[in-house]
């Protein structure tokens, strides 16, 4: 792979954590980690270092448009449904993504009645909860001057594994599996990761992981989109999956 430095971004409950390889992929050094409560500061911390070009987030970036009328299903975004299909048993970590009008609802009944009435769908409490950090990263990504790219990071440790694994992340098993990935493919998780390691969850460290493997790959132009090419809806951001 070349180079160019990269960010992996992850949310986690108290914000964003990234994580940014080691300038030597196959060095065997630590990756470093950021954590800020506002992407866009992420970002800022890791330019701090050496400028960024490219970011890999694990969020929905591109909102499916509303299709009244006809069977379930309509709304959903193709990138949601290619990942799904590559992922086989690890399939329900990917959700369908909501519509725009559903996600600005005040309530998750009240997009659930948006969703299902424009979509024949209803939509999951974590699409729901996760809406404004989804807004934050779609205002982000309008002026963040650099190439962003949406991963999910199942479908990355898929690829890197050559397979869906079989143990959720959540997991000793699956949590070992994943970090052993990573740290053959360059991205080495392991010691002090200071702020990022007490304000973040194990899972959000190894997700962010995925992400930064796969920036690298973007970078180097080995990464492939689902869909090829990506969708563009009336928001005008291309949408697929990387990986």
């Amino acid at each position: 792979m070349n180079g160019a430095r990269v960010l992996g971004v992850d949310a986690c409950r108290a914000g964003w954590i990234g994580v940014v390889p080691s300038a030597g992929p196959r060095d065997g050094s630590t990756a470093r980690a950021y954590f800020a409560t506002r992407v866009a500061d992420l970002v800022a911390l890791a330019d701090a270092d050496g400028e960024v070009a490219v970011v890999a987030v694990d969020m929905p970036i591109g909102l499916p448009d509303a299709h009244p009328g006809g069977p379930p299903g309509r709304g959903r975004r193709r990138a949601d449904v290619l990942a799904r299909a590559e992922l086989g048993p690890r399939w329900r970590s990917v959700f369908m993504t909501p519509v725009r009008a559903a996600l600005e609802a005040d309530d998750h009944a009240s997009a659930v009645a948006v969703n299902r009435r424009l979509t024949g769908e209803g939509v999951s409490r974590q699409a729901f909860g996760l809406k404004e950090k989804l807004f934050e990263v779609e205002r982000w990504v309008r002026e963040a001057g650099r190439r962003v790219v949406e991963i999910h990071p199942e479908l990355s440790f898929a690829r890197l594994a050559g397979e869906p694994l079989p143990h959720p992340k959540t997991t000793w098993a699956g949590a070992e599996r994943r970090r052993e990935l990573l740290a053959a493919a360059g991205v080495v998780l392991a010691g002090d990761l200071g702020p990022a390691g007490a304000a973040a969850g194990v899972d959000d460290v190894l997700d962010a992981g995925a992400a930064a493997w796969t920036a690298l790959l973007v970078a180097a132009g080995r990464a492939r989109p689902l869909p090829d090419p990506p969708e563009v809806f009336s928001d005008g951001i291309p949408c697929a999956i990387w990986a």
